[in-house]
């Protein structure tokens, strides 16, 4: 009666389980979400809540990017070991970047270039004109676009919410404003690789380290102020 019963339900179980299998197979596949899929909030969304009015919060967080590399290019001090100044141009621009994010951080640098090629004295020194990105400083100033837009992605993934990731997002955008610039010093000045490089980076790495370290506790010390509220 036992091998009877087992027998008769063998056909259904084979059929049900069929069914099932081919359920299964119809169901669309499941999907992850990762920090490299959904970018995080960034600063200057957290700071300025107008998500009802995007556009204008995105012109004043771009002009202000702007303004803000502008006034810290013209903060300038000697140090014995270098004829160029040190400035405040390059921390400005990666904590624009790493604000702003990715999008918005390039934006603001083109905006910072547009103003200073067409006459605005907001390059070092009060420096502006087309010579200044054909000459010496043209790889710096181009390198600036590229290293907001690096430091803006990679915060938008976390990195400027904890010291360590903010010194490692702060020392790949320094690397990538040096990777442009110090080649473009080599070839306008006919400078020797070796000779770029020492007077073109090396020199100001004593003055990295220090905005590095800043940032390093003031960009996590923002976050923990504001509770890592999404933008309002």
């Amino acid at each position: 009666m036992n091998e009877l019963s087992d027998g008769a339900a063998q056909p259904y179980n084979l059929s049900a389980a069929h069914a099932a299998r081919s359920h299964e197979d119809h169901q669309p596949p499941m999907t992850t979400t990762t920090p490299l899929a959904r970018p995080m909030p960034t600063l200057g969304e957290a700071l300025l809540p107008l998500r009802s009015r995007p556009m204008l919060r995105t012109v004043l967080l771009v002009v202000a990017g702007a303004a803000l590399t502008a006034l810290a290019a013209q903060l300038r001090f000697n140090v014995p070991w270098t004829p160029v100044p040190y400035t405040g141009q390059t921390g400005a621009v990666l904590l624009v970047g790493a604000a702003l994010g990715w999008r918005l951080g390039a934006l603001s640098m083109l905006l910072y270039l547009a103003a200073g090629l067409v006459g605005a004295p907001v390059f070092n020194g009060g420096a502006s004109g087309m010579q200044q990105l054909l000459g010496l400083t043209g790889g710096y100033l181009a390198g600036f676009v590229l290293a907001a837009a690096l430091t803006g992605w990679l915060a938008q993934r976390g990195w400027d919410r904890s010291p360590a990731r903010t010194i490692g997002l702060m020392a790949l955008g320094t690397l990538t404003i040096y990777a442009i610039g110090v080649p473009v010093l080599a070839a306008v000045a006919g400078l020797e690789p070796w000779t770029a490089v020492t007077n073109g980076a090396l020199v100001f790495l004593p003055w990295d380290a220090a905005k590095l370290l800043v940032a390093a506790v003031a960009l996590p010390a923002a976050w923990r102020i504001l509770g890592n509220r999404p933008p309002g």
